[in-house]
């Protein structure tokens, strides 16, 4: 089964509600990147009338998790996955929609191989860029994923 954007926003209805009714949607995915939006509204702004920095980083982490999701589906194996470490910057304020990629879906590729080789975990880091519909860049997004094979 392929993982799809239709997929990924369906389960987030169903698992993680919070990103859904938040507005995040992924809006494509293939082996090398993810692209998620979501819409500055009513329900996920901040007293300053701009995006909730929260919801900004649901959407980035959205973006690199939903390629891992996809890598490890593609090993056949069962591999657990967890953000150990993150950390952002915010450039401007986050209004209109945001779209954040990440195009760092090689980097997993290895990590997986040495996990699945080695049986021990394997840290990375994954960015997300959060851009308007200007393309100007309101939020960088890093986050340390670790994967492991599961023991039998």
């Amino acid at each position: 089964m392929k993982l799809t954007p239709s997929k990924i926003n369906t389960f987030n209805l169903f698992k993680l509600p919070s990103v859904f009714f938040a507005g995040v949607r992924v809006k494509s995915i293939d082996n090398n990147s993810c692209t998620v939006t979501v819409k500055h509204r009513w329900i996920n702004q901040n007293p300053f009338k701009s995006m909730f920095w929260a919801v900004q980083g649901m959407a980035a982490e959205l973006s690199t998790g939903a390629l891992v999701l996809m890598k490890i589906k593609q090993s056949g194996k069962k591999v657990s996955m967890l953000v150990t470490n993150n950390n952002a910057s915010f450039t401007k304020k986050a209004t209109g929609r945001i779209t954040f990629s990440c195009r760092d879906g090689y980097l997993i590729d290895e990590a997986l191989s040495k996990s699945i080789n080695t049986g021990e975990g394997q840290a990375f880091w994954m960015q997300s860029i959060g851009t308007n519909e200007d393309g100007v860049v309101v939020s960088t997004f890093n986050f340390e994923w670790s994967v492991r094979v599961k023991s039998k």
